[in-house]
């Protein structure tokens, strides 16, 4: 599960102050803007397949659809699970210097 790890784990030593509090909400808000990214990255890649697939001239742009397609797929999940990875970290970096 090592390859699966996008981040390191970081352990507080101190309690949160105002600046560190202000830097884990640009990360949140920088998080959901990849998360965006990712997900328009998705749509982009789908539409193309669609437009590959209307080309009924070439019949080997239906592999390519199908193929752009699949990867469609694979970024939206890869965003969401990258996504909720992080938030969940910030979740438990925030609230365990809370305590």
């Amino acid at each position: 599960m090592k390859i699966l790890r996008f981040g390191r784990d970081f352990e507080p030593d101190q309690k949160i102050i105002l600046r560190d509090y202000l830097a884990i909400e640009r990360t949140r808000l920088a998080n959901e803007r990849t998360l965006l990214s990712y997900i328009r990255s998705s749509l982009y890649l789908l539409l193309g397949s669609i437009a590959f697939y209307q080309l009924k001239e070439f019949s080997n742009f239906e592999y390519l659809a199908l193929t752009a397609i699949i990867f469609s797929v694979i970024f939206f999940i890869i965003g969401i699970y990258r996504f909720s990875l992080l938030k969940r970290s910030l979740k438990r970096l925030y609230y365990d210097s809370e305590a």
